[in-house]
């Protein structure tokens, strides 16, 4: 095959692995009534004047299955630190004793189970949307490389492998849908 054909392909490989990765940060915070240090991920505080990521500035841990255990490197920081939870507004309640915080992961309601199953449906879907529009773009790089003179069976071979490596990365989408839909329905 052309070597403009290989970028082309490498591209959209590359792209699709992205939306994968993308897809797999974001279901890391859905929690699924496992106490995760991921769950914390997004929380950002202002650490002397500087927006930090939490896990920057304290060991997060999780003690049991069912506790978060923030270890913060600055004592001081201990309330700013809580008022960043409590506002991140993740469904969490953080209690502190002047050296630590605790957050007591509850348990999952079955209602609740279901809205996070939706909330998960709807990043896979997302990601789907992604993945076809890495396709759309591909194809139209090689229709432009058709018309700057490639030959069409060699762009008719590549829009094929495009589509399979659609069909790959939407089957791995459907299989981590099914994996975090069963963790999270699992009492």
């Amino acid at each position: 095959m052309d070597e403009l054909i290989e970028l082309v392909l490498d591209d959209t490989r590359s792209n699709m692995e992205k939306s994968i990765r993308h897809l797999e940060s974001e279901l890391i915070k859905i929690r699924a009534g496992k106490a995760n240090p991921h769950m914390l991920d997004g929380i950002v505080i202002n650490y002397y004047g500087v927006l930090t990521p939490l896990n920057q500035v304290s060991n997060i841990g999780t003690p049991d299955p069912r506790t978060l255990a923030i270890q913060p490197w600055d004592r001081s920081m201990i309330e700013t630190i809580e008022k960043a939870i409590l506002a991140a507004n993740i469904g969490l309640n953080p209690a502190n004793n002047g050296e630590l915080i605790r957050i007591n992961v509850p348990p999952l309601t079955e209602e609740r189970r279901r809205d996070l199953v939706k909330q998960v449906k709807n990043e896979c879907e997302d990601t789907r949307v992604g993945i076809r529009s890495v396709r759309r773009e591909s194809n139209e790089e090689l229709k432009n490389l058709k018309k700057e003179g490639l030959p069409e069976d060699e762009v008719k071979k590549a829009e094929e492998v495009v589509q399979k490596l659609t069909d790959e990365y939407i089957g791995q989408i459907d299989k981590i849908f099914e994996a975090k839909e069963k963790d999270i329905m699992t009492v």
